[in-house]
């Protein structure tokens, strides 16, 4: 078989110049009558691909309400404006109980200042982040790298026990990476390894074949992530070669402050994900912006302050949500949607959901994470971390190889200094995420010259999250497709796998792909009925056309056999 031949040249500008004159004719239409209603008249859409569609606006509006506002709701919204139909006429309602966009991604104003906003959940994310950074690029959101330098403390990173420091360095640079190599070995280079390749695997689940997917337990194990959700941190680790206190020293510091868990707990590709800091960075003002911008792409109404209290389907197949709200007058309000997507943990989300689902998300434990920000004057005191001179600014920690007791906290960071508005005075941003609540007097016993003095600690902000589920080995995950007929859908089923903005905002898409592909069924099965109808309609005219021409020419052959005879008889009679 012969190649194809790529189009002429002359064939392109051909048919570009049939596009023109295509356009110019509807210009023209639109220009002879003007007093033509539009909603009444078919519209013609071209797509920059240069492909048209004949659109009826009496189509049917679809209805889609998402439930939750964070990287999972905003993703679905913006993803199913962009995966819809050319033609689709599609109105998004997204539900949030709390006041703000992006669920646990959100910031707080250090002394009140908006000018001051620091991030309360989370943080960061990295650069194999497909989604995220894409949208930081489309919205034009600044972006800044994970930590800025602070003026009087040189960056630097320590991984602490509870006693003894297990490592000390910079955060980064060559020095630091020889350090590591000098008292670890080749672990950390097959660590980097082994978490390309599972990231790699990762990386499918965005693409054909594997996208969009509706059992997220087969695409792990087509993809080739099963091994690593099936064993634990440690157990994957030495499954692959990577032996010695490199584990539990330094991914495991890095399993505890992203997960407050550590790697004889966590599994394996969680325990993976951790390593795979390349390019961190985060929004200047707070990461929630993106969420907020893929929400104001969608054109989906947002609805602030309002909490869901019950979805029921009902005869006619479509969702009545029954919403509360300060803002409606009687504070409760009705809406019936086609679709509805739930978009944040359904054991948190307080509301009924009939039918119940075929498959219902099974109940998890989450963690509680306590989160403390505070702001002090006061540097750290080296000897309340047994050093003698210089805390490093982030303050990781692991588990003391002895029965000693472990740390309060899973990390402590120096996040910047700011101006205290009321006083003037220049004063450090301090960020703790511990097991516990963290008492003032331990803070105040952790400060440079303590002496429990209250104007030593001028702000203080206190959160309990349920962060991020806990997250041993599995194989298996929880339904997408919460019914059988394809209306209710679950996006944080995939917390289990992995717990971040970006996974969260893969499954928003994956949802919105999946409703999108089974609106396109919809459609191609009504065309084909009315194509079928059509045709069926033709071919009965032309049968019907047929029968009368042959019934013409029946009659007319029998006229003119009619006519001989008339005038043989007339001649015999004379």
């Amino acid at each position: 078989m012969e190649p194809a031949q790529p189009p002429s040249r002359s064939a392109f500008w051909s048919r570009r110049r049939v596009l023109g004159l295509i356009c110019l004719a509807i210009a023209i239409c639109f220009l002879l009558y003007p007093s033509a209603p539009l909603d009444t008249e078919w519209v013609v859409v071209m797509l920059p691909d240069a492909e048209l569609y004949q659109c009826d606006p009496t189509e049917p509006v679809k209805s889609v309400a998402i439930i939750g506002a964070g990287s999972g709701g905003a993703s679905a919204a913006y993803y199913l404006d962009r995966f819809k139909h050319p033609c689709s006429r599609v109105n998004i309602t997204v539900y949030e109980r709390s006041g703000y966009v992006g669920g646990r991604s959100t910031t707080v104003d250090v002394y009140g200042d908006p000018t001051e906003p620091v991030e309360l959940g989370a943080s960061i994310f990295v650069q194999v982040n497909k989604n995220l950074v894409s949208a930081t690029r489309e919205f034009g959101l600044a972006t800044q790298g994970f930590k800025p330098k602070i003026e009087d403390l040189p960056n630097s990173l320590g991984v602490y026990d509870g006693t003894d420091w297990v490592f000390m360095g910079s955060e980064s640079g060559w020095w630091t990476t020889a350090k590591i190599l000098w008292k670890y070995g080749l672990a950390p280079i097959r660590t980097q390894q082994l978490m390309k390749t599972t990231v790699g695997a990762f990386l499918k689940m965005y693409d054909e074949p594997h996208f969009p997917f509706k059992d997220l337990s087969q695409t792990a194990y087509d993809v080739g992530l099963t091994e690593a959700t099936a064993a634990t941190g440690e157990q994957f680790l030495q499954a692959n070669g990577i032996q010695g206190p490199f584990g539990m020293d330094i991914i495991q510091a890095s399993t505890r402050v992203n997960y407050a868990q550590n790697i004889d707990k966590i599994h394996g590709l969680e325990s993976m994900v951790c390593m795979a800091t390349d390019g961190a960075m985060s929004i200047q003002g707070g990461n929630w912006q993106i969420f907020d911008g893929m929400l104001k792409a969608s054109g989906a109404e947002l609805l602030l302050n309002t909490s869901v209290s019950n979805v029921y389907r009902q005869s006619d197949g479509s969702y009545a949500v029954n919403a509360l709200s300060p803002s409606y007058p009687t504070g409760i309000d009705l809406a019936v949607y086609d679709t509805v997507v739930f978009a944040a943990p359904l054991q948190f989300a307080k509301l009924s959901l009939t039918p119940a689902p075929v498959n219902p998300p099974p109940e998890i434990p989450y963690v509680n994470l306590h989160v403390t920000l505070f702001t002090s004057p006061r540097k750290l005191d080296p000897q309340a971390f047994n050093l003698e001179s210089g805390v490093p600014t982030t303050i990781l920690t692991t588990t003391p190889k002895t029965n000693a007791n472990p740390p309060l906290f899973y990390s402590f960071s120096t996040l910047r200094t700011l101006t205290n508005p009321a006083t003037h005075q220049r004063e450090y941003l301090y960020k703790i995420f511990s097991p516990a609540p963290i008492s003032t007097s331990w803070l105040h016993s952790i400060l440079t010259q303590n002496t429990n003095d209250q104007r030593d600690i001028s702000w203080i902000y206190e959160k309990v999250w349920q962060s991020y589920p806990y997250l041993p080995p599995r194989v298996t995950f929880e339904d997408v497709q919460l019914d059988e007929e394809g209306n209710v859908w679950y996006t944080s089923g995939i917390e289990s796998f992995i717990s971040t903005m970006e996974t969260s905002s893969l499954m928003g898409m994956n949802v919105a792909r999946l409703i999108a592909d089974g609106w396109k069924r919809e459609r191609t099965e009504k065309e084909m009925f009315e194509d079928t109808l059509e045709k069926a309609e033709i071919e009965g005219k032309q049968k019907s056309m047929q029968e009368g021409t042959e019934k013409a020419e029946g009659e007319s052959r029998e006229t003119m056999e009619q006519v001989p005879m008339a005038g043989k008889s007339t001649v015999e009679e004379l």
